[in-house]
């Protein structure tokens, strides 16, 4: 969950690395640093909180030097301080590394370590690899960086520098770590985006590789030593797509963004009335579908659930990733494992997907990053076509996941040799207008977000399809808020969730029109007869509800399958919009980072 460059060529190494750091920050932000190999050694520079304290530090000015490797840090281990900021250096500053992950066996190696006479400063697992490293140094850098991996128990997204060579090692496993290639000079990062300033020719390392990177190129070899040959990806993406393009933050680009990923998601895929997809599916052999994600893509995994079992028969569980293997899952061949993760790089995710096809299951991936490890693992997929998402509080990567979940169900209802209802095919074509349409709501829904800005609980309640979406509606409020909210199926509240309903508790209902519509409006009624303030998304041409609240969000009427996106997007101004007023930079909410990439 921490970001990592490093670079080696002829430009500023310093503002290559601190350009490269703005552009991570997004996975962590409590600290940051930078070592520089110059002719006098290893200099270093640390500083707590955002990369603007580390660029006040370095000063500006042209460092020289060869190469360096930089970081910005999600404290696992030890408080945000500059003591356990990285790089994390050996006792005589000659091994400097940058890490990304978590070591299981640390203090064990620690101990070991502490014996040999090596002091640790820090309070990080990350720093015993700079001591091991040097440890190990008899003559082969390479040598004494994989030596020293060979004892590590966990995962690692690693750079190292050596005060006399005139390369840096790269190795992953678990945390994902990328080369860019350019023309004498080289790139490693955790992300592509900190790169494509420089380079859109990219190498994805595997799982227990190490890489030599120098100037004008660059080996890969996996931990026993064994060349590898690796491809070279070609990234489509624009520094322009990373970019605010005017807006205050990034949630809220994205947020915007949604009508196009819709385009972008759907293009290719609808075609005469028919479902296109690439997908490689024996259904006279498949029993069962099984779909594990975290978080967001939770949410989304459980309203795949409802379309996939109406459109196919075929009956689905929804796993939470991290709990996944560790029940012993009952999978097997007649089985179809689909995971979901925004990035491909989900340490809980991938470690699910691993086991699964362990057991023999089929695997599918719904993926937004190409050329991520998931995507790389899985037996075939669905890319999202989101386009980069920065913000940590995900909003266009949710609304395509749930149209990539949909097309899956039509596709495999086709492949049963059942029509698509034409109904949700038009719906599709305009979704995007219709996305459109909720998108001008911004302000009107800013003004009911002051009116809440400083209540300090909220419910969330819906019923069918939009139960999922009660639960990303309250995660993204608790996420960039802070305010605790918890989402409901709404026929729950009187077993139990009631009993906290009084004139302090807002209840936000998902009320739009479907097979629900009257249970719902029974719900309202329960809560309107203890006090409880009601906030009701409903649709446009809606009349009974305005007698329950003035709180009201209209949206367009669609398909039941799409009203969770279209239900979805006034959820995601409204959170944003309380962070707001708050003063709270939502894309760096505390405590919090993009991806999550340890367990």
């Amino acid at each position: 969950m921490c970001g990592i460059i490093g670079y080696i060529g002829p430009r500023d190494v310093s503002s290559v690395l601190l350009g490269g750091l703005k552009r991570l920050e997004y996975r962590g932000y409590d600290s940051a640093g930078l070592t520089i190999k110059s002719p006098e050694g290893l200099v270093t520079f640390k500083a707590v909180g955002k990369i603007a304290e580390l660029e006040k530090k370095v000063g500006g000015g042209n460092l020289k030097g060869d190469l360096g490797i930089a970081h910005t840090r999600w404290a696992t281990h030890g408080e945000p301080n500059e003591i356990n900021a990285h790089p994390h250096l050996d006792a005589k500053g000659e091994v400097a590394i940058v890490h990304n992950g978590i070591i299981e066996n640390y203090y064990a190696l620690k101990d070991f370590l502490t014996k040999e006479g090596f002091k640790i400063v820090s309070d990080t697992d990350s720093e015993i690899i700079a001591h091991l490293i040097q440890k190990f140094h008899n003559g082969s850098f390479p040598e004494a960086v994989a030596k020293a991996l060979e004892l590590i128990e966990g995962t690692f997204g690693l750079a190292v520098i050596q005060r006399e060579e005139n390369k840096i090692i790269a190795a992953r496993r678990g945390s994902p770590l990328v080369l860019g290639l350019g023309e004498g000079e080289m790139f490693i990062a955790s992300d592509v985006s900190a790169v494509l300033d420089y380079t859109k020719k990219i190498v994805y390392l595997n799982d227990d590789e190490l890489a030599i990177v120098e100037r004008d190129g660059y080996s890969v070899k996996n931990l026993k030593g064994e060349e590898v040959n690796k491809k070279v990806y070609e990234i489509k993406w624009t520094l322009d797509q990373i970019e605010k393009k005017g807006f205050k933050h990034f949630m809220l680009k994205e947020i915007f963004e949604q009508p196009e990923a819709v385009i972008n998601t759907l293009r290719g895929r609808v075609k005469e009335g028919k479902i296109k997809l690439s997908l490689d599916l024996d259904l006279n052999s498949l029993r069962r579908i099984v779909i594990v994600a975290c978080g967001t893509s939770w949410h989304s995994a459980l309203i795949g659930k409802y379309l996939l079992e109406k459109n196919t028969d075929i009956p689905v569980e929804v796993d939470y990733a991290s709990e996944f293997r560790y029940r012993d899952p009952l999978v097997n061949k007649n089985d179809l494992v689909i995971v979901i993760s925004q990035s491909g790089e989900t340490a809980d995710t991938l470690a699910a997907l691993k086991e699964a096809k362990a057991k023999g299951a089929k695997t599918l991936g719904i993926i937004n990053v190409v050329g991520s490890t998931i995507a790389r693992e899985v037996e075939m997929g669905i890319y999202s076509h989101a386009g980069p998402e920065i913000g940590v509080a995900s909003t266009k990567a949710f609304t395509v996941q749930v149209i990539d979940l949909l097309l899956l169900a039509l596709f495999l209802r086709q492949e049963k040799g059942l029509k698509p209802e034409k109904t949700i095919i038009n719906d599709l074509e305009v979704l995007p207008e219709k996305i459109k349409e909720v998108l001008k709501q911004s302000d009107n829904i800013r003004k009911l977000a002051k009116k809440f800005v400083n209540c300090k609980n909220i419910i969330y309640l819906g019923r069918g399809l939009n139960f999922p979406v009660a639960l990303e509606g309250a995660l993204k409020l608790k996420e960039i808020s802070y305010i605790h909210a918890e989402g409901y199926p709404a026929a729950e509240m009187k077993h139990g969730p009631i009993a906290l309903v009084d004139k302090n508790m807002p209840v936000m209902f998902i009320a739009t029109q479907d097979g629900t519509y009257e249970k719902i409006l029974s719900n309202m009624e329960e809560i309107k007869a203890r006090g409880g303030e009601i906030i009701a998304i409903i649709n446009k041409e809606d009349k009974r509800i305005s007698r329950l609240t003035d709180n009201i969000i209209k949206v367009p009427s669609v398909s039941n399958e799409l009203m969770p996106i279209i239900n979805a997007v006034p959820m995601q101004f409204f959170a944003y919009h309380v962070a707001d007023l708050k003063g709270i930079d939502m894309d760096k909410p505390r405590n919090l980072a993009k991806s999550v990439t340890v367990e």
